[in-house]
């Protein structure tokens, strides 16, 4: 995932502004790492540069 993606980017929970927590990043993007929600608190994972902003139908993603 490209850091410049954060401009565009709003928690489909919410409509809320993300912030980035990167845990590890390759040749310059986001490898791995969340998105977490500054409103509803809600946490997206990033895996292999892909962010997962998918709500699943039993709840949504860990809140951490």
């Amino acid at each position: 995932m490209k850091k410049g993606l954060m401009e565009i980017l709003a928690c489909p929970q919410c409509k809320g502004d993300l912030e980035l927590k990167i845990s590890e990043e390759k040749s310059g993007e986001i490898w791995t790492g969340f998105l977490n929600c500054k409103a509803c608190q809600q946490r997206y994972p990033i895996d292999e540069g892909i962010p997962n902003l998918i709500l699943t139908e039993a709840g949504n993603h860990p809140k951490g």
